[in-house]
């Protein structure tokens, strides 16, 4: 045997969801820059699902779904109320999403029928939770989502109970494209481990969430903004403290990718949608800032910027916290986690690695009065 370390290079399953060839994220075939410009995420949702793009009745269909699916049970939301305040969005998310399945009848229903019910229903409880937590945290009542409004506009309606504001749906859609799906990333990757043992649907998304939670996957732009406000902090200190991490060999945020060597394809837009924001807002600072730090980090290192980087100063700009930005990547990766638990359970095989073995070998027992 031989040892691939984070099994880098392995060719693990196939998969007919997403690809990355040549630096170019598709969803099903289809390029995620045209996906980025011309879609939205119900859309995007159809598609990890289906293999194919909606017609308009199909589209009408699961968004009249997913309005229908929105509302948490009560049980579930007095849970969210009994959770600590300081406790981290992530870890409420990943044990609310746990507790959902204790109130499906159909958890154990491993059924081609009942996963996609199941999977249109997470998708749209996530949001739910999400804002739930965000509003209980500042001492508000929850706010319900409403099923006229899109799934964006729902999330930035319950996040702030008014209107929700245009640029800042459209930004949180296409932010939502960006993220929905991403080959055999590590919380994918997890979910399909679970999904192989024919565990349900609930557990394989519960261990997505646990994986994403981690900061080399889905919490690098919590760290990203946490870098920018408490380290950076101004314009003139880019410079020093990127040095002063360069110097001292640390790994600095947002920046490289083991699968892309020519830069981030989900980046450039969300780089955009930063920028566009600045100056909306009449605030470019977390723009500036970012674009100095991308400079120097890919001048000095060759390191160019993933989705990460630039998602972290267009959250700030849409007045969201930076303790939800990883929550708000589960909000969409939701949509790639079940398309891969769907296609897992349509072709299963356990998936079960060996381990190289480098401990000590020719050990006896010893009687315990001998040790």
């Amino acid at each position: 045997m031989s040892v691939a370390k984070g099994l880098e290079g392995v060719v693990a399953l196939t998969s007919e969801i997403s690809s990355i060839v040549d630096g170019v994220l598709s969803y099903r075939g289809i390029n995620i820059d045209e996906l980025a410009d011309n879609a939205n995420f119900e859309e995007v949702m159809f598609l990890l699902w289906n293999g194919r793009l909606p017609k308009q009745d199909e589209l009408d269909q699961l968004k009249k779904q997913l309005g229908a699916s929105a509302e948490l049970p009560p049980e579930v939301l007095e849970q969210l109320k009994a959770f600590p305040k300081d406790i981290h969005p992530m870890a409420a998310l990943r044990t609310a999403v746990s507790a959902l399945g204790m109130y499906d009848a159909e958890a154990d229903d491993n059924s081609h029928e009942a996963n996609q019910r199941k999977a249109i229903s997470l998708a749209a409880k996530l949001p739910t939770i999400v804002a739930a937590l965000f509003r209980l945290e500042k001492g508000l009542e929850p706010v319900s989502p409403r099923p006229e409004y899109s799934h964006a506009e729902n999330f930035v309606y319950m996040l702030h109970g008014k209107e929700p504001d245009e640029t800042a749906v459209k930004a949180i859609d296409k932010a939502l494209i960006l993220h929905a799906d991403h080959e055999l990333n590590a919380s994918t990757f997890a979910s399909r481990v679970t999904t192989a043992t024919l565990s349900d649907m609930y557990s394989a998304i519960t261990t997505a969430i646990g994986t994403l939670k981690g900061p080399l996957h889905g919490g690098a732009n919590e760290r990203v903004m946490a870098m920018l406000e408490e380290e950076i902090v101004t314009l003139d200190q880019v410079e020093p403290v990127i040095q002063r991490k360069l110097d001292n060999k640390e790994k600095i945020m947002g920046f490289g990718h083991r699968v892309y060597k020519d830069g981030d394809p989900r980046a450039k837009h969300l780089k955009e949608m930063s920028r566009q924001l600045s100056e909306s807002t009449g605030d470019r600072k977390w723009y500036e800032m970012s674009m100095k730090v991308n400079e120097l980090v890919e001048a000095k290192k060759g390191l160019k910027p993933n989705v990460d980087f630039y998602s972290a100063s267009t959250y700030a700009y849409l007045g969201i916290p930076r303790k939800l930005f990883t929550p708000i990547f589960a909000i969409s990766r939701v949509t790639g986690w079940t398309a891969h638990v769907l296609e897992q359970y349509a072709d299963n095989r356990l998936i079960r690695p060996r381990a190289e073995y480098t401990g000590p070998v020719n050990q006896s027992y010893l009687p315990i009065e001998k040790r």
